[in-house]
């Protein structure tokens, strides 16, 4: 997935005003013409994700800030590992830290459950996909983070695909209708329909979607919609699913499951940023 520069920057801008305001006040207590080496290190074991943001912090606080990375993007870390080597001003480095940082143990978390998620599933046809449970203003960066760890994107947003849930098929008054409409609106769109039983997933067929939604369908009731779908539309398993039971999900040969917990269940990874003088 590339991520627009024009997106990093101005996530960054904002992570730095925030943070920085109207200034850094104890950074003051340093010399102006202080100048520092640091590094960041891993404490946890962690798929690392996110080193554009923090080349893009330090770049923004002070353009010579060199920093040299032992890692890339995807590349597995482990506890006391040296991730990178920055060196320059000082007091641009100690303003920095805490939003490289941020941005960082996020992404790097984010990546690192996709990675054991994907895990779970190798050696069966099935993708794992992302949903729209992300962080505010993070979107694009732990959908990012998803395909560092070896999982798929699901639709970026309301605007890419279309998905017709329980209070949209209420709405218009059947999922045939809903899919009528959807199509007849946007018509190079792909439409995608959740249901939560066979009857519904007929009407879906009927309906022609070109994916339909099995949600909170056990195994059994999967492999049954495999059978009554028979490739006439995509099949995606969603609710219900953990990384204890995804793998008997999986191996039904459902196309694609759907995970929220990839970018909303996550605990930051514990790094660490390190300095000392030249």
């Amino acid at each position: 997935m590339n991520i627009p520069q024009s997106y990093i920057e101005n996530s960054v801008a904002n992570a730095l005003l925030e943070d920085i305001g109207t200034g850094d006040v104890t950074g003051q207590l340093i010399p102006e013409d202080e100048v520092s080496m640091a590094t960041i290190i891993s404490r946890d074991t962690a798929t690392i994700c996110g080193i554009d943001w923090v080349e893009e912090v330090f770049s923004q606080l002070d353009h010579e800030i060199h920093i040299e990375w032992e890692v890339e993007d995807g590349e597995i870390a482990e506890p006391g590992q040296t991730l990178c080597t920055l060196s320059g001003n000082a007091r641009a480095l100690l303003s920095g830290e805490r939003t490289a940082l941020n941005f960082l143990q996020t992404l790097s978390a984010t990546a690192t459950v996709a990675r054991r998620y994907a895990s779970e599933v190798k050696g069966t046809q099935t993708q794992v996909l992302d949903t729209r449970k992300t962080i505010p203003g993070l979107r694009l960066a732990q959908k990012y983070a998803v395909s560092c760890g070896g999982c798929s994107n699901h639709r970026i947003g309301l605007f890419d695909a279309i998905l017709i849930k329980e209070n949209h098929i209420a709405a218009a008054g059947s999922i045939a209708a809903a899919v009528d409409e959807a199509r007849f609106i946007n018509p190079e769109l792909s439409i995608e329909v959740e249901v939560e039983n066979m009857h519904e997933l007929q009407q879906a067929l009927d309906a022609k979607a070109n994916r339909i939604m099995l949600d909170n369908f056990d195994p059994e009731q999967i492999k049954q919609a495999i059978e009554l779908t028979a490739k006439r539309a995509e099949l995606e398993a969603s609710g219900g699913i953990t990384l204890e039971n995804i793998r008997e999900y999986a191996e039904t040969g459902v196309d694609y499951i759907s995970i929220g917990a990839l970018t909303k269940d996550i605990q930051s990874i514990d790094l660490s940023m390190r300095f000392g003088l030249l």
